[in-house]
């Protein structure tokens, strides 16, 4: 059964075809500056905004920023944790997520178990997503102890999200990593979406709106830019975004 926060993600999917997402680095901004961002992403069009990074110190300070977004706009926060300290009481749902392609047992499944019963004490949606490292990485993927599936290897890429579906993960993220030069090339989101009927979500390297639609053309349901809320143009390029997924879905 679905909760609340998933319903609305796979609602907002079928109807629109594609949709957009802000991740926001609680490390790199401050409680208003992470307000304005959520507020303008939201204007802009964006359905949902995830919070996380690949590196975390502060427990408060990803409190404080969760409630104080989730006091401003009436969209879904999603945490989308590198730990055990990126889980937020005060958000509405979380990637309950494996990092697929880790060679470190902790991020398959290590850091899932020590998180479940903070996650059932909050009362926090999980949300079932097999995480894949594609293309170089970044910082999450060394983090993460991940070997990244090299973007000449879409029929690899596609193998992982299988078997995360098989394992019955209802979401597949491809994640080429925070400020990545390319984003996940077009055939392999087509190559796993072939493979996979799990909702599928491209996020790295994506900063123009022809790179959205390409994406998204290819299969992607969920487009997700991080980097790109720290520029100036952020508001007009994420609007841009969102309004050229839709007319390419529709």
């Amino acid at each position: 059964m679905l909760g609340p926060v998933e319903r609305y993600l796979v609602d907002k999917i079928r109807t629109d075809g594609s949709i957009h997402m802000t991740l926001l680095d609680p490390e790199k901004v401050t409680v208003p500056q992470a307000v304005s961002i959520a507020e303008n992403s939201k204007n802009s069009g964006t359905s949902a905004i995830m919070i996380g990074g690949s590196t975390f110190v502060s427990q408060e300070h990803l409190d404080k920023i969760v409630e104080a977004i989730k006091k401003t706009v009436e969209i879904p926060v999603i945490l989308f944790p590198n730990n055990i300290t990126g889980i937020s009481r005060y958000a509405d749902a979380i990637w309950f997520m494996s990092l697929l392609n880790s060679v470190d047992p902790y991020f398959i499944m290590g850091a899932q178990i020590l998180g479940a019963p903070l996650i059932k004490k909050f009362g926090l949606e999980p949300i079932p997503m097999g995480y894949v490292i594609v293309g170089e990485g970044g910082t999450a993927g060394i983090v993460g102890k991940a070997i990244p599936v090299p973007y000449n290897k879409p029929e690899l890429a596609a193998a992982h999200a299988l078997a995360g579906q098989y394992l019955g993960m209802r979401f597949i993220y491809l994640e080429g990593g925070s400020g990545a030069k390319e984003p996940v090339p077009a055939d392999m989101i087509r190559s796993v979406k072939h493979f996979s009927n799990a909702y599928l979500i491209v996020g790295g390297g994506i900063r123009t709106k022809e790179q959205a639609v390409a994406a998204s053309s290819a299969g992607a349901d969920i487009i997700v830019t991080g980097n790109l809320v720290e520029t100036t143009d952020s508001k007009q390029t994420i609007a841009e975004i969102v309004s050229g997924i839709k007319r390419t879905s529709q």
